[in-house]
């Protein structure tokens, strides 16, 4: 079995490993005995495809359609696995197979093209919420999950970092991690969260009409997970005159619908979006720092 990794993961997989590894590497070799260890058949590589993994269009042994998903250790496929077998399919896409091979999932095939993202704002925003909504859940006794305050720490430091050789910043990073420091001094409430939650990382499917996938699970308070819903179409948010009222309006109705509360939404998204746009800085992305950088200061 031949084939190219997409280009969109060879590039993100550039920026997260600068100095390069063996991941990629060896992915055809392993993808190869993936497929052959479960006698499955390939029908595509999904294109362009994710930033942390390969995903592929398969069919197992009795022809149920599947999906073959395969991530390096440091996007933490593991924890990936823990989190979809403890929501157990509800409200998220489903395991079809117990651990066989670390970093290897085999999972329920939902649309891979036709995501809420597709849909009307106002009507993607609404299912995107209804669906984190069933996500947010007591995690298991005795997890291993990263938390919100271990992950927006490493986060923190590495930001810290960036503000030396890009000072322009250094205002809004500074608001950024005030507001980090404030939140998780007190959070109010512990639970499983998906962790990249965003519309495009919720697909159509079969059993239900919506699902979550792709999470990077984290346990900490629900508003650190709806803040990434609240940025979701930022450039189109950049492009209209309104868009700083529409994004306030957008914190608003997404906290009052998810029982959120409104300020604690408002100080994670704008953490959240410095993070992204500062890493975008750091990575060699100018564009996508504007856009996220611009869009922190609105809130």
């Amino acid at each position: 079995m031949a084939f190219e990794p997409p280009q969109r993961l060879v590039r993100a997989l550039g920026e997260t490993a600068p100095d390069g590894d063996d991941w990629l590497e060896k992915l055809p070799e392993a993808a190869h005995q993936a497929v052959t260890l479960r006698e499955l058949t390939v029908e595509r590589v999904q294109m362009p495809g994710g930033r942390s993994s390969l995903v592929m269009l398969v069919r197992r042994a009795d022809g149920t359609p599947a999906v073959l998903k395969l991530a390096p250790p440091r996007f933490r496929p593991e924890s990936e696995r823990a989190a979809l077998a403890h929501w157990g399919g509800l409200g998220a896409v489903q395991l079809l197979e117990p651990p066989v091979t670390e970093g290897v999932l085999v999972l329920e095939r939902l649309h891979p093209d036709l995501s809420v993202r597709s849909l009307p704002e106002a009507k993607a925003l609404l299912e995107a919420a209804g669906t984190l909504r069933r996500l947010w859940v007591e995690p298991p006794a005795g997890h291993v999950f990263e938390t919100v305050a271990e992950r927006t720490g490493r986060q923190a430091e590495a930001m810290r970092a960036t503000v030396a050789a890009f000072g322009e910043v250094a205002a809004l990073v500074d608001a950024a991690l005030a507001a980090r420091a404030e939140l998780v001094a007190a959070p109010p409430e512990r639970r499983l969260l998906h962790g990249t939650f965003r519309q495009s990382k919720v697909l159509a499917g079969e059993r239900m009409p919506w699902l979550a996938v792709g999470p990077d699970p984290v346990v900490g308070e629900c508003a650190f997970d709806l803040a990434r819903l609240v940025r979701d179409r930022v450039e189109d948010l950049i492009a209209t005159p309104s868009g700083a009222a529409t994004t306030r309006r957008r914190v608003k109705r997404l906290a009052e619908s998810l029982d959120v509360d409104q300020e604690r939404l408002r100080g994670w998204t704008l953490f959240r979006a410095v993070e992204s746009g500062v890493r975008a800085l750091r990575v060699g992305r100018p564009q996508d720092a504007e856009l996220l950088l611009e869009f922190a200061g609105w809130l």
